[in-house]
């Protein structure tokens, strides 16, 4: 008897985990975002943001040109800037449509650091420019590639990862897909050093093996201190 109940409960759970992979199905067609719900006061939605009349869909709510406008990545602290696509700012027709756009302007010898996306998997595709891009499973085994104009390369789902335009003296730009509206974004160095309040300096210490004032002069250079 125990046995057998044990068994529904591993076979839910494993259902469950089925169903939790990705962002939840669509009921209709599309799913326009309300912008004006999005951003009114109080306003909390679980997955994905309210959905307008389908019958007041226009065509325009499911264009952007958000990604199109190049950014000035070279003042930022790794030489990167990333523009993700947003239903409540520039793409409502995606919204609940569990997928997100990126584009990735890297300087001259800049660098999207090691980071992950806890919530989807991503789809690089080099646009202009020679990026090195590469990513560490949980064996902590690389892999690295060097991609050209036209290259591209996944990073499975909450990989750490990092893209490194390798040329100093011309701009890269990389456009991404990944399958869910809201990917998040982890900055390693800024999980480490970054975090408000601080993590202890005695388990950056341990953790890093380096020394007080090496934690302080980490924390300055990223803007911490």
């Amino acid at each position: 008897m125990r046995a057998a109940v044990a068994h529904r409960i591993l076979l839910l759970l494993a259902l469950f985990a089925v169903l939790c992979r990705c962002d939840p199905d669509l009921l209709f067609d599309y799913c326009v975002a309300d912008t004006a719900a999005a951003t009114a006061a109080g306003a909390f939605h679980l997955n994905g943001l309210a959905c307008i009349d389908p019958a007041l869909a226009r065509a325009d709510h499911f264009a952007t040109s958000a990604l199109s406008r190049a950014t000035n990545p070279a003042a930022t602290l790794y030489g990167f800037n990333a523009t993700l696509t947003s239903p409540a700012a520039s793409l409502p027709g995606a919204n609940a449509q569990g997928l997100a756009m990126a584009r990735i302007d890297l300087a001259p010898g800049g660098m999207a650091p090691p980071h992950s996306h806890p919530r989807a998997s991503e789809a690089a595709l080099v646009l202009s420019g020679s990026v090195l891009v590469g990513f560490a499973d949980t064996s902590y085994r690389l892999y690295t590639q060097l991609l050209r104009a036209g290259e591209a390369f996944v990073f499975p789902r909450a990989m750490v990862h990092f893209l490194y335009n390798m040329d100093t003296a011309a701009p890269a730009v990389v456009l991404s897909g990944l399958n869910s509206q809201s990917p998040g974004a982890q900055l390693v160095p800024f999980s480490a050093f970054r975090t408000e309040p601080r993590l202890p300096d005695e388990v950056l210490k341990k953790a890093f093996k380096i020394t007080g004032q090496d934690v302080q002069r980490i924390q300055k250079h990223l803007g911490g201190l």
